[in-house]
């Protein structure tokens, strides 16, 4: 059995390390087009999207509320099974991210948890 404080150290540290990997995968999404067209400098539009981001997560949890409802049984979300979520959205965001691949960093984060929550509980149940 895994120490619970441990645990909970790793699954901490593999979201913090999601949050800055989801910064940079989805910021060239976020400013493609002010910088294409010539709106906003590079620099003055990632300046824009970090105070943005940062403020939208202040403002609303309206993305983590519905991750957490009803996407999977609560009793196989376990803090193995989000870690193993987490750490399969941080691999998807960084192979998409080198090869140019457009993807959403929330869509890897739920096939992440749906797929480790199948992998722990041994098969789907409608």
């Amino acid at each position: 059995m895994h120490d619970p404080s441990v645990m909970i150290g790793l699954v901490v540290i593999f979201a913090l390390a999601f949050d800055y990997i989801n910064g940079f995968h989805d910021t060239a999404n976020a400013i493609a087009t002010v910088v294409s067209t010539r709106v906003l400098t590079p620099r003055n539009a990632i300046l824009m999207a970090a105070v943005l981001n940062f403020a939208g997560a202040l403002v609303s949890v309206k993305v983590a509320k519905t991750i957490s409802s009803g996407l999977v049984d609560p009793h196989s979300a376990t803090q193995s099974v989000v870690l193993a979520a987490i750490f399969g959205a941080i691999v998807w965001n960084i192979i998409t991210w080198r090869y140019g691949i457009p993807s959403s960093s929330s869509h890897a984060l739920v096939g992440g948890l749906v797929g480790a929550a199948v992998a722990h509980s041994g098969s789907i149940k409608a």
